[in-house]
């Protein structure tokens, strides 16, 4: 990563030798923010908390000082080379540290294609952020992972498709940053994992031409694997188990990213090695002058069964329970998915969009895993348990889940273990927008959840809780004595014995503003 770093350093050293009309330095983008969370309850409420890239807190009160620095790669739109940065860092109280460096990235763009290096927030894809509950597997919910990234960010049209075919995605290689607050959150009495790495990786594929048709059709698959660093595993009273280090370097990487080789505790059963989750996504557009609407779906998937809804199930008998001796496949229900409906209106102020979601992730390849043997040959892979590992603590990073939030997060466990508790749940999403006055936005999410607990630990009964958030926010306009200056107000509120009772209150104060080369 040093070795990008220090390539990315030169090449824009290069680029401010050779640039006549601006410099690196020149239209500077900054953003200074101030936060203050008041809530009573439990904790802070579901969306005053959730997917805001980690820079939150659970705590009834917390707040933070922000400032952030940046120069964007649209600068350098119109030449075949551009460069961008960034530097966003908070000082916070109530938080799960107090120090934050939220970004910190290099990017550099050939034609389409950028290299970025370091921890930066990436949108989410197919979805609509401000409004969608979140994403299954590539969330805004948790803070950014620090990486080198290859991508294609928007869609590039494939030649001689005559318009119709375009594709965009990214591959990435990282490594967590919570290793001590892990330490801290357990105590050192549950599972948590040192220097865990990262990769990712997704694709996307366009179908339209929208010089000649009002619709088109997203299809996209997203995979992610932590693996590499050290788990530690204790016992139910806290005493030391085991300490298990799995492959990373070179090896580790080519097996994350073509999944294979097995976990160093596997035995005469084995899968790939590491954390290995993802999700399949499909999204149907249509738009006209006044309106648009979209279509879409999110198939989350932990391993075979949920990734190509069948496993094989054609082993021997007795002597050779562990030879595959048929052809011979289990198939299983595609019923964990997440729906969305989003409506677009081009002349409603009022109400500029809504959407419509329903989560169901009950199912997770059945109640029943069992690993053919000796005396059963039948190999059925239930229990997928979203989010959880044997090994690894899971999908997320510093206590938030970095997918869909509805999957209750470890900040909310008071037994100090980091894992999902809730991930077996049916949820039903609402929200909308709107710009009714000039620089006034507003925004309102509403959610209902069902949660079942995990096929580990169920609930004796379903747990519901009902969340919501009203918001608001005011820019002042440019020809103002306040000009860049905005304020935003959010109400939040939980009801149910799931999260719990909660309410609070959210203040924010914003001035952002454009740093302008100074003149010699």
């Amino acid at each position: 990563m040093r070795i990008v770093f220090s390539t990315l350093l030169i090449i824009g050293s290069l680029l401010t030798s050779q640039a006549q009309e601006r410099s690196l330095f020149d239209s500077l983008a900054y953003r200074a923010e101030v936060q203050a969370t008041v809530s009573g309850g439990d904790h802070n409420p579901l969306w005053l908390n959730a997917n805001r890239y980690g820079l939150s807190s659970l705590k009834n009160t917390n707040g933070y000082v922000r400032g952030a620095i940046a120069r964007p790669l649209s600068l350098d739109n119109g030449r075949k080379w551009g460069i961008g940065y960034g530097l966003d860092v908070a000082v916070a109280t109530g938080f799960t540290s107090t120090l934050i460096v939220h970004q910190a990235f290099a990017e550099v763009r050939w034609l389409k294609g950028t290299l970025t290096v370091g921890a930066k927030e990436q949108p989410l894809e197919l979805k609509n952020q401000e409004l969608s509950s979140g994403a299954q597997t590539f969330g805004i919910n948790a803070r950014p992972v620090p990486q080198v990234r290859i991508a294609l960010p928007d869609y590039w049209t494939i030649p001689h498709t005559k318009n119709w075919l375009a594709f965009k995605g990214h591959l990435a290689y990282g490594k967590t940053t919570d290793d001590k607050w892990q330490k801290e959150f357990t105590g050192q009495r549950h599972k948590y994992t040192e220097d865990a790495l990262y990769h990712s990786k997704a694709g996307y594929l366009k179908i339209g031409n929208p010089d000649k048709v009002l619709f088109s059709v997203e299809l996209g698959a997203e995979f992610a694997t932590q693996f590499g660093g050290k788990s530690y595993r204790f016992h139910s009273d806290g005493t030391p188990e085991e300490v298990i280090v799995q492959e990373g370097g070179l090896k580790g990487m080519l097996r994350a990213l073509i999944p294979g080789g097995k976990d160093t505790v596997d035995d005469e059963y084995t899968g790939g090695a590491g954390n290995s989750l993802g999700s399949w996504l499909a999204r149907f557009n249509f738009d006209c002058d006044e309106w648009g609407f979209s279509f879409y779906a999110d198939h989350f998937f932990e391993d075979h069964s949920s990734m190509l809804l069948m496993d094989y199930n054609g082993y021997g008998e007795g002597s050779e329970w562990n030879v595959k001796k048929d052809r011979r496949y289990f198939l299983y229900a595609l019923k964990d998915i997440q729906l969305g409906l989003e409506i677009r209106f081009a002349d409603a102020p009022w109400l500029n969009n809504i959407l419509f979601e329903y989560l169901y992730s009950k199912y997770q390849s059945g109640p029943v895993y069992h690993d053919h043997d000796e005396v059963v040959s039948y190999h059925i892979g239930g229990q997928d348990n979203f989010y959880n590992h044997s090994i690894y603590t899971g999908w997320q990073h510093w206590g938030q889940v970095m997918g869909n939030p509805l999957f209750l997060s470890p900040l909310y466990n008071t037994d100090q273990s980091i894992e999902v508790k809730n991930n077996r749940s049916e949820a039903f999403h609402l929200g909308f927008c709107g710009d009714p006055f000039p620089q006034f936005h507003y925004r309102f999410l509403g959610t209902y959840v069902k949660g079942f607990g995990t096929y580990d630990t169920p609930y004796l009964d379903p747990r519901k809780s009902f969340s919501m958030l009203a918001e608001a926010a005011y820019s002042f306009a440019d020809t103002s004595k306040l000009k860049g200056w905005s304020v935003r107000g959010a109400l939040g509120l939980d009801f149910g014995k799931l999260m719990g009772d909660n309410y609070g209150v959210q203040f924010t104060i914003a001035r952002n503003g454009i740093i302008k080369k100074n003149k010699k």
